[in-house]
């Protein structure tokens, strides 16, 4: 066997990444089978979390989780067009994360629910612990 200190790097990592023999833990797997959601929401979760993943996405779920926006402020606020924004928010709204109402002639837009912001908090903080 190739000492650890010989081992180039991504060797050594890939034996850190498994068990050195097969041992199934029955109970535990069962326990968490029994608590598994059904595929398909694991799905939307994966989509929920895909949606998400745009950095310009997340710029406006930021702005939208400080004050409810319209595209133009939106727009303003992140240097960019009032086109490209609204492209944002139709997938945005398409996967349920933001909502709009509108107000005479002009749409504001906000975050669907304390969920979203929730995720978007959480993802942040974690970032900003490891940095």
């Amino acid at each position: 066997m190739v000492s650890d200190l010989i081992r180039p790097d991504h060797l050594a990592a890939e034996a850190d990444d498994c068990c050195e023999t097969t041992v199934i833990h029955e109970e535990a797997v069962l326990a968490v089978r029994e608590q598994m959601p059904a595929p398909e929401v694991t799905r939307a979760v994966a989509d929920f979390f895909r949606v998400m993943s745009d950095p310009t996405r997340m710029r406006i779920l930021c702005a939208l989780g400080r004050a409810e926006l319209c595209v133009c402020d939106l727009a303003a606020l992140l240097g960019m067009s009032e086109s490209a924004v609204s492209h944002q928010l139709r997938i945005l709204r398409a996967a349920r994360v933001v909502r709009n109402r509108r107000e005479g002639r002009i749409v504001y837009y906000a975050l669907d629910d304390q969920h979203v912001r929730t995720v978007y908090e959480m993802g942040e903080e974690h970032v900003l612990e490891v940095l």
